[in-house]
């Protein structure tokens, strides 16, 4: 099981080629408030002084160490491989090949680093600095660095670095793969702890904490660390290993960290006899090499399930991406083959990508000519905009300066035609919704059905540009077609027409009938001519005498009197007569109005009737069939030229980027996958 570890630091190895942090390998996050002792716990697993030192924020970076324990007979192999002089080397991921096998280089490196990304103003960012170490004197580790928990910024630091460091030091410990390595001093209050407070937080239980409590020997006169090593103040599930630190002053003397751990070694032995064995730096190493093997060996088969799923995820995008291209020809034509296939797919609703939220193509044609046009065309009164007063005055108009005997029919075609043209303008505002879809389509199939054109945009913008000219030039051919239809209706008032000659028909039963009860009503002393006489309004004289009697004692009589209306005694200038403005409409003339108006009407719902079937079928047949049937043709025909091929098959920027970093993932997460069943062949879980 010891060679869990090296297989986590081969994964790690693989994602760091990418640059990726997809998946969440399992490691050691340490956490801590400035001057807990954290970087002198992580120099002391390591044997050497590597880490930046100084005062506020040195920590910007999360630093990734990854330990890697070498054999002598492997040490003397690499060092012959590469040219390595010492026992001991450092290589870090953005250096490349680079080894260093000065420490003190090492921790200038991290500096210039972290200074090169993170700027010089003590701010902090969340790219981490790779860094391996090889070494006889280490075990297999691979452990994360995070900044140091502050409260008060100090100098030149952000205001908000407190909520910085917290947000990025979470971000770490919540991955459920990672072990907290939990450092405080034993100097301070464990109650009180910053490091065990944020570890908390993502893990309440204390199953993934493990506790370390720093500068034992700091600690006041007659006081110890007993109770807190022993775990009886803070409980946490994985443990609590107690150390002692080099001080500020070793350092400064270069006390070596071998030196160091002898004198804890020493400490541990005269204060915490009975504790020694299970406290102090190298037991730390121990335990965290047995605690991240075990760890892992937990991990695994999730990590490869997830690793599984997205190599089948990186696949599928990068089959979206497409092959580059070979046959220039070839691609072309498929691509406008399909394109044009998806095209006509959609508006008879065979296409492979159904919307669901909205209706679309044929279906949204369907309704706009059943549903919306229908209905306007339904909405659209018979007699609208159209008075009693127009009827009568279209009525006297057309019989000239003779009395009439019967309705003139010049007056009734005069007014249907009227109304007939009030079916013209929603007739258009069809063709134009129709048109408006088809345009859409273009889109939904750029989106949904043909993604491959994204790869190439200048070809999109010419497949668009195509099919919206040919719908443009279709729209006005379309647009004459309803204007002719309307005006064939408008043309000839097919007074024969057997619906309208059936309503003829009723029409003058009721109106003979409705005589006969008027005749019925007159006193019998007057005769049945008289009685035709007053109800008329032919009778010339009748007209006069009322005229000149005026309409005042009815309230549904109006006249108006004019200025200028010749007094008594004086010449009479025909032309200066008043004309009443609006009267009570005789017997007659309320007939004759009724007449015409339920002609109208009845002729109105035949041509409505016809209007609301023909116009769909002309915008169907001239706009929408005639571009599916054109529309491949009209694509090859401007598109498909040798001239073209290079400029239409160019691809975005970003394309051929997207595909290499989507093949070099996909290629990280089948040597990731390999590397895990090579571990199940040797049954190392």
């Amino acid at each position: 099981m010891e060679a869990l570890i090296p297989v986590i630091n081969k994964l790690q190895d693989v994602f760091n080629t990418v640059g990726a942090d997809i998946i969440q390998l399992p490691q050691i996050a340490v956490v801590g408030t400035q001057s807990s002792g954290k970087s002198s716990v992580l120099e002391a697993l390591v044997g050497r002084d590597l880490l930046p030192r100084g005062t506020g924020v040195v920590t910007r970076r999360p630093l990734i160490l990854q330990l890697v324990h070498v054999d002598p007979e492997d040490r003397r192999k690499t060092s012959e491989e590469n040219g390595v002089d010492g026992e001991e080397w450092g290589k870090f991921l953005h250096t490349k090949n680079k080894i260093y096998t000065d420490f003190d280089e090492i921790r200038l490196e991290i500096e210039a680093e972290t200074e090169r990304v993170s700027g010089n103003n003590k701010g902090i960012t969340d790219e981490p600095i790779h860094l391996k170490i090889f070494s006889p004197h280490v075990v297999n580790l691979t452990l994360v660095d995070l900044p140091g928990i502050t409260k008060v910024p100090v100098g030149d630091q952000p205001k908000d670095i407190e909520v910085q460091i917290k947000d990025l030091i979470v971000k770490h410990i919540s991955n459920p793969n990672s072990i907290i390595l939990a450092v405080t001093a034993a100097n301070t209050d464990m109650a009180t702890s910053e490091a065990l407070k944020v570890a908390r937080e993502v893990d309440p239980d204390g199953r993934r904490t493990l506790a370390v409590v720093t500068k034992l020997d700091l600690m006041d006169a007659g006081t110890d660390a007993m109770d807190v090593l022993m775990g009886r103040v803070i409980p946490v599930k994985l443990g609590l290993i107690g150390v002692v630190n080099r001080s500020q002053l070793d350092i400064n003397n270069k006390k070596t960290v071998a030196n160091a751990i002898r004198d804890e070694y020493a400490f541990l032995q005269k204060k915490y006899p009975s504790l020694a064995s299970r406290n102090g730096t190298k037991y730390l190493a121990r335990t965290l090499n047995r605690l991240l093997m075990h760890h892992i060996r937990d991990c695994l088969p999730e990590l490869k399930t997830r690793i599984n799923v997205l190599a089948a995820q990186y696949q599928s995008l990068l089959s979206s991406y497409g092959e580059p291209v070979e046959d220039q020809s070839s691609t072309l034509l498929q691509l406008i083959t399909k394109f044009a296939a998806e095209y006509c797919h959609t508006i008879e609703g065979t296409a492979k990508y159904i919307e669901t939220t909205e209706l679309c193509g044929g279906a949204r044609i369907c309704y706009i000519f059943h549903e919306t046009f229908g209905r306007t065309l339904e909405s659209v009164d018979p007699l609208g905009g159209l008075t009693t007063i127009d009827v009568l005055t279209a009525i006297r108009n057309a019989t000239g300066p003779r009395p009439a005997l019967f309705v003139p029919e010049v007056s009734f075609e005069l007014l249907v035609k009227r109304q007939v043209k009030r079916l013209e303008e929603p007739s258009l505002r069809c063709v134009e919704l129709v048109h408006e879809e088809m345009q859409r389509i273009i889109q939904h199939c750029s989106n949904y059905s043909t993604q491959e054109l994204l790869r190439f945009p200048k070809l999109h913008d010419a497949i668009v540009e195509v099919v919206t000219s040919l719908l443009r030039k279709r729209l006005p051919v379309t647009n004459e077609m309803v204007h002719n239809l309307v005006a064939i209706e408008l043309a000839y008032i097919n007074t024969k027409h057997p619906d309208f000659a059936d309503a003829c028909g009723l029409m003058n039963n009721n109106i003979e009938e409705q005589r006969r009860n008027r005749m019925r009503e007159l006193p019998s002393s007057v005769p049945r001519d008289k009685g035709d006489q007053d109800v008329g309004t032919g009778n010339w004289r009748g007209m006069l005498k009322k005229g000149e009697e005026g309409v005042g004692g009815d309230k549904s009589m109006l006249q108006t009197s004019n200025p200028g209306s010749p007094q008594r005694g004086h010449a009479v200038n025909l032309l200066d007569v008043p004309v009443p403005v609006s009267r009570k409409l005789s017997a007659r003339e309320q007939r004759d109005c009724e007449v015409i108006e339920r002609l109208i009407k009845s002729y109105f719902l035949i041509v409505r009737k016809n209007i609301q079937d023909s116009v769909p079928k002309a915008v169907m047949h001239f706009l929408v069939n005639h571009v599916k049937d054109s529309l491949q043709s009209e694509l090859v025909g401007q598109l498909y030229k040798a001239g073209l091929l290079d400029d239409l098959l160019t691809e975005s920027e970003d394309m051929a980027q997207r595909r290499n970093e989507a093949a070099d993932m996909l290629k990280a997460l089948q040597k990731a996958s390999q590397v895990i069943a090579e571990i199940r062949e040797t049954q190392m879980w």
